[in-house]
C-alpha cells in the first residue's frame, strides 16, 4: 500500500506528465501552423510518449491499491517565436521533470517504499535520455542560426521520428 504523502505526490506527477503531454501537443500545433511539419511530428510523437509516461504512473499506484486523482491540466503556452526558443523550453522543461522525479525518488526512499523506489528507476534512466534529446536538438539548433536549408534539414530529420 502506498503512504497517503507518496500516493498524493504521484498523483501530482501524473498531472505533471500529462501537461508535458499538453506542453509538447501544443508546441506541435505551433509548429504546423508554421509549416515545420518535422518539428510537429518530433513532438506528436513526444507528446504521445508523456502521456504513456502518467499511464505509467497512474498505473503504480493502481497496483499499489492507491486512489488516482486526476487535477485540472495548466493551459500551455500557444506560440514560440523559433525552433530554438521551443526546443529551448522542451530542454528545461524536461529538466524540470528530471528534478520532480527525483524528489520521488528522495520520497519513496524516507517513505520506505522499496516497491515504487524500483518503480521510479525506470522513470531516471528515461529522464537523462529525455534531457540528452532535447539538448542534442538546442546544440544542432543553435548551430544552424537563422540558416534556411538548415532548418528545413534538421526538420525533415526529425519527421522521420516514430
Amino acid at each position: 500500500m502506498l503512504s497517503k504523502k507518496m500516493e498524493e505526490a504521484l498523483n501530482k506527477q501524473v498531472n505533471a506528465e500529462m501537461f508535458s503531454s499538453y506542453l509538447y501537443l501544443a508546441m506541435a500545433v505551433d509548429f504546423e501552423a508554421k509549416n515545420f511539419g518535422g518539428f510537429a511530428k518530433w513532438l506528436e510523437v513526444q507528446s504521445k510518449e508523456e502521456m504513456g509516461h502518467a499511464m505509467k504512473f497512474v498505473k503504480h499506484i493502481q497496483d499499489r491499491r492507491g486512489r488516482v486523482t486526476l487535477a485540472a491540466i495548466a493551459e500551455p503556452p500557444a506560440e514560440w517565436d523559433t525552433p530554438l526558443a521551443a526546443f529551448q523550453a522542451v530542454l528545461g522543461h524536461e529538466k524540470k521533470i528530471t528534478g520532480l522525479v527525483n524528489g520521488l525518488v528522495e520520497l519513496a526512499a524516507k517513505e520506505k517504499d522499496n516497491a515504487t523506489g524500483v518503480a521510479l528507476q525506470w522513470f531516471v534512466t528515461e529522464q537523462v535520455e529525455e534531457e540528452k534529446n532535447a539538448d542534442l536538438i538546442v546544440e544542432q539548433l543553435k548551430k544552424i542560426g537563422d540558416s534556411f536549408h538548415g532548418l528545413m534539414m534538421l526538420n525533415s530529420v526529425l519527421g522521420q521520428r516514430s
